[in-house]
């Protein structure tokens, strides 16, 4: 009877506990962007971001099935869903009752001596005892101030954080497949160029070789003949080195098998094209991009797992309660009187912790402010790579544009060349020369329109891709 007047003392004790106040407040305003890209293109006819990648070459959309299907990083990410889905549903578990069963059987032997050798007369005492018992055990928390809410939702921002990793690495690995097909492609156009070259130095060395013969060019012109056409060869040859490093590096990307890598690889490509780059604004990135979008769910389970640190200074209510049986005879368990019951509740609180609570909270409001600057980088780091990318675009067609250009002209002076010198207008060092230099060029536009369609695959990967821009899936 006495522990009745201290139950309203601690009541109010434990309820002091909530005077505490709320969780401190930390400002994560939503970062400010232009309203355009600086580096975009203003031209009237704007492509798509699907277009951006090579969605017509059969080699990326057969590698593509097969990386997604089997590619070892991307079931890396696609599992660390699962892990995070896991936990949210342990988080939201939490907040239900719990409810379990047990059953026993116990036997114990007592020691008469214990009580004494003076037992009132007519009264036994059974030293050997063996009881049987099965329970059903439930407990719950009410979660009256919203701990274990507040978990929840940080778990679940988790798990939203790890599919947009997941987005992130499907975007990065078919942005890497898409480049290392294009390079692959570009080697091909290299090697057509210097294909070209070969033969027509060959031609140049035999030209000159008859022109010895018949005494009417000295022998040095058709050594250097030979030496341009060697050359040629000598880079055909170095290509190939770069073709088994490409090669490598699909079979890393799409966990296949070298013999069916270049079995993409062999089908026939589409012609090469530049895509005009789609228009975007610089807004788009906070809602395209996976690693903003992860790092934005990375800011709000922080948010959640400070409100969850500061309602740790509030009360805890639990209630449970047991419904059994209890018998001393295996045979008597399920009469009237083996049933048992017992139910009650706790009021728990925090009354003095010497600061481990605050510390709690001063590490989750930390971490909430590391959380935003990493969202306030994540911003301005997907900014950047637009801007470059944009920019990146437009340099590389012009580049490749100016090289085509350039290979015409030189290729229409070595035909210019060859035909004087035929006439005997012209001697043969300048033949030579201009064959040089249009073979150089034609080597170096293939390599220029290859890096106009690279850039794209950054562009399109600055941009976030897509749900409906990434491929075959």
């Amino acid at each position: 009877m006495r522990a009745k007047p201290i139950l309203p003392l601690v009541s109010a004790l434990a309820l002091g506990a909530c005077v505490a106040g709320p969780p401190p407040k930390i400002a994560t305003p939503v970062p400010e962007l232009p309203t355009e890209f600086f580096f975009a293109t203003d031209v009237a006819d704007q492509g798509s971001l699907a277009a951006l990648l090579p969605q017509d070459d059969p080699a990326f959309a057969a590698l593509t099935v097969a990386a997604l299907a089997d590619a070892p990083t991307l079931a890396e990410a696609l599992a660390r869903i699962d892990v995070a889905r896991a936990g949210a549903d342990r988080a939201g578990a939490e907040r239900l009752p719990n409810i379990g069963a047990d059953a026993s059987v116990r036997a114990t032997r007592t020691n008469p001596a214990q009580f004494g050798s003076n037992l009132p007369e007519g009264v036994s005492f059974d030293a050997e005892q063996t009881s049987y018992g099965a329970n059903l055990t439930a407990s719950w928390d009410p979660d009256l101030f919203g701990v274990l809410r507040a978990r929840e939702r940080a778990a679940m921002a988790r798990v939203n954080a790890a599919s947009a990793n997941a987005v992130a690495v499907r975007n990065a690995l078919l942005a890497e497949i898409a480049s290392t097909v294009i390079d692959w492609r570009t080697l091909d156009a290299r090697m057509a160029s210097l294909t070209q070259d070969l033969e027509a130095a060959e031609r140049l060395a035999s030209l000159a070789g008859a022109r010895e013969e018949a005494g009417i060019a000295p022998g040095f012109d058709r050594v250097r003949a030979e030496a341009a056409a060697a050359g040629s060869r000598s880079r055909r040859a170095a290509l190939a080195s770069e073709r088994n490093r490409l090669a490598g590096r699909l079979v890393t990307l799409t966990a296949q098998p070298g013999s069916e890598v270049l079995a993409a690889l062999a089908l026939s490509p589409p012609q090469a094209s530049l895509p005009e780059a789609p228009r975007a604004v610089p807004s788009t990135l906070l809602t395209n991009r996976p690693d903003v979008l992860a790092a934005a769910a990375n800011l709000a389970a922080a948010d959640a797992e400070l409100a969850s640190a500061a309602r740790q200074r509030f009360p805890r209510l639990t209630l449970s309660g047991v419904l059994g049986l209890l018998a001393f005879d295996l045979g008597s368990l399920f009469d009237s009187d083996s049933f048992i019951y017992s139910g009650g509740g706790s009021l728990a609180a925090p009354l003095l912790d010497f600061g481990r609570i605050e510390a709690g909270i001063d590490a989750a409001a930390a971490e909430k402010r590391a959380a935003f600057a990493a969202y306030r980088g994540a911003v301005f780091t997907a900014l950047g790579d637009a801007e470059a990318g944009y920019g990146l675009v437009a340099a590389a067609d012009a580049e490749a544009a100016a090289a085509a250009i350039e290979r015409d002209q030189l290729e229409r002076a070595a035909r210019l060349a060859d035909t004087r010198y035929r006439a005997g207008l012209t001697d043969f060092l300048t033949v030579l020369e201009a064959r040089r230099a249009a073979d150089a060029s034609g080597e170096r536009a293939a390599a220029a329109l290859g890096r106009a369609q690279r850039a794209r695959i950054i562009l399109w990967q600055a941009l976030g891709g897509g749900e409906n821009d990434r491929g075959p899936s």
